[in-house]
């Protein structure tokens, strides 16, 4: 390998670590809020086997799958932070989704994101 391509591979590195969007999210500060919010449909583990949720049809989204239903902001990408937050702040119906799932809306901003950081672990917890 070149020097050049040697260079040319470290720029693209250092690029796609510049651009890769870091999570602003807390994800312990986020358990806390999930566990009041969220686990009664979706669980403890974001299985969607929570003691409402079981009754639900359909049922709440398994988050240890780690693979979200919607596109809510219309970009072609469905599960990026950005449709999290809008199903959280304004409830899964407004996007074809089960009405039961709630808006969070009085949420601040940094919980959203703590919310948003927390559910990401969910996969990371199932495939362990």
């Amino acid at each position: 390998m070149s020097r050049q391509s040697i260079r040319v591979a470290t720029l693209l590195i250092i690029a796609l670590l510049v651009a890769a969007p870091a999570s602003a999210g807390d994800a312990e500060a986020g358990r806390v809020t999930y566990e009041t919010l969220c686990f009664t449909c979706h669980g403890m583990t974001g299985k969607g086997d929570g003691p409402a949720g079981i009754a639900l049809t359909p049922p709440p989204r398994d988050f240890s799958l780690g693979d979200f239903a919607f596109d809510a902001d219309n970009n072609g990408v469905k599960g990026e932070d950005a449709d999290l937050r809008l199903v959280i702040t304004q409830g899964a119906g407004a996007f074809g989704g089960n009405p039961s799932m709630a808006p969070w809306g009085h949420l601040s901003e940094q919980q959203i994101e703590d919310v948003i950081a927390h559910v990401r672990t969910l996969k990371v917890a199932a495939t362990e």
